[in-house]
């Protein structure tokens, strides 16, 4: 085992010395400080210490890259500095007095989003492998027949089988999925107003309730709206003097948020008035009722409402004339949004365009920059091989960003020395400009990198393939261009960064 003593004490020092440390705390690789002044903190002499492979700061937090030993680092720090642990909740409390109002509000995204990923992800990889059973046809599998007529299109064009109609075993493995795809997606409303109720610290139950009224088969479904809205059959709660339209939230992000967040308000407001005694009768009644009648009247049609102004703001500039210009920027810019946080709307927005248009173009891109961010890391590599300290952060940042996590990468390796991320930033904005252009859309979000394809519709997989190929190849040969000529190359900042000779 490790002895990390000397580097725990260097690290105390360069950090600026216990009372610099508001709170401590570590993840599977890294240790979270939130400083009192982070000026104070030598990033220099920090990242030269032995065990350190990488800084950087995120959401108010200054990050310290030691790998997996991280918590024999952390024991002994502890000891050398005398400050205990705190929990990851209270870390973010703490680190929220180093961000701006932007940075917050981005923060709410995150702590709401981050606790669902693993269902939406499941979720996408659900629906991109029953694409693959409905929606593709394979010719060796026959031409379509409906009752002994064979099938053609309407420019004769023959209709060949897809997988469920030609297996009884998928085709019932394809409809059990659904049942999975469903609850993620149609459902998504039950784990917005959960996760909000959690962030929030109130009763998490409740949450859950309030996202099933949005979401109950007593309401119309909301892929429904349109339709009974155009013959006059919406179904109505009636209470005499006034009515309430029956209809559901299915997949809708805002109306579950706003909804979340009152009950929460409501809730915390409640307990400073009810007294204790009968708190547990009165609090969850008072907060529960006011909110489901709030949502269904208020707040889920202005959230409704803004999800498809915003939708549509996006959707609009995705498929005007400036399309590509739209693709090269969003493409381009969204590895500067990952550091400041604002990516977390990207989330949001997706859902939402999923909800109004059954398919987003922004989720393609978003896999596209993980794939351009691990290819500037790959020459990077390539460039460095033998640098045995730097392949310790490079190699295992480079999978995670082919895999569809870029912070590793992108903090550790391509910030650091600059160019690789300017390389990685073009490398991602021509593919994200060819992914537009070609209307390359995806069914729902899921895994990035490059698993991302299995989130894609299938008519859209030769152009995606394309354009992961332009993020894959651009970033390389950019980043190897850059270090070669010296460009955007920090003179004197790195002192790891070689200066490659370029006399032959």
């Amino acid at each position: 085992m490790a002895d990390f003593k000397k580097d725990a004490s260097d690290l105390l020092e360069y950090i600026g010395g216990s009372d610099n440390i508001s709170a401590v705390t570590h993840c599977a690789t890294r240790m979270r400080f939130v400083l009192n002044d982070p000026a104070e903190a030598d990033v220099k002499k920090i990242e030269s210490i032995p065990a350190v492979k990488g800084t950087f700061t995120q959401a108010g937090q200054f990050q310290v890259i030691i790998g997996n030993e991280v918590a024999t680092f952390y024991n002994e720090f502890s000891k050398v500095s005398g400050k205990e642990g705190v929990s990851k909740d209270q870390a973010k409390t703490a680190a929220k007095q180093n961000q701006n109002p932007i940075q917050r509000a981005m923060s709410v995204l995150a702590e709401i989003f981050t606790p669902l990923i693993p269902a939406i992800v499941v979720g996408g990889l659900i629906l991109g492998f029953r694409n693959i059973l409905e929606g593709i046809e394979f010719q060796s599998l026959g031409q379509l027949m409906e009752d002994g007529v064979a099938q053609f299109t309407n420019s004769g064009e023959p209709i060949y089988n897809r997988i469920v109609n030609v297996s009884q075993f998928w085709a019932g493995v394809n409809s059990f999925l659904w049942l999975i795809g469903e609850a993620i997606f149609h459902f998504l409303p039950v784990g917005i107003t959960w996760s909000v109720t959690k962030k929030m610290g109130t009763t998490q139950i409740l949450g859950i309730v309030l996202g099933i009224t949005l979401v109950s088969p007593q309401l119309l479904n909301a892929y429904g709206v349109a339709e009974a809205t155009a013959i006059g059959e919406i179904p109505f709660w009636d209470f005499g003097f006034f009515q309430i339209d029956m209809i559901g939230y299915q997949a809708q992000v805002l109306p579950a948020m706003l909804a979340g967040f009152t009950l929460s308000y409501l809730e915390i407001w409640l307990r400073k008035w009810i007294p204790q005694a009968i708190s547990m009768i009165f609090v969850p009644l008072f907060a529960l009722v006011p909110t489901v009648l709030i949502a269904h009247t208020i707040l889920g049609p202005i959230g409704w409402q803004i999800g498809n102004w915003i939708s549509g703001i996006v959707y609009a500039g995705i498929t005007s004339s400036f399309s590509w210009l739209f693709g090269l920027v969003f493409g381009a810019l969204y590895s500067p949004l990952v550091i400041t946080g604002l990516h977390h709307m990207s989330n949001a927005i997706d859902l939402q365009l999923i909800a109004d248009f059954d398919g987003t173009q922004l989720w393609p891109m978003i896999a596209l920059s993980n794939i351009a961010q691990g290819s500037a890391v790959l020459a990077i590599i390539w460039m460095h091989r033998g640098n045995k300290d730097e392949e310790q952060v490079s190699i295992p940042a480079m999978i995670s960003c082919y895999l569809g996590v870029t912070e590793p990468a992108m903090f550790g390796i391509n910030i650091k020395y600059i160019y690789p991320f300017v390389a990685a930033m073009v490398g991602s904005g021509l593919a994200g400009l060819v992914s537009v252009l070609s209307g390359v859309t995806a069914a729902s979000i899921g895994v990035g990198g490059i698993p991302g394809f299995l989130s894609i519709k299938f008519e859209f997989w030769p152009m995606f393939f394309v354009s992961m190929l332009i993020a894959f190849v651009v970033p390389i040969l950019l980043t190897i261009f850059f270090e070669k000529r010296g460009i955007f190359v920090p003179k004197g900042e790195v002192d790891d960064a070689p200066i490659i000779e370029t006399s032959n």
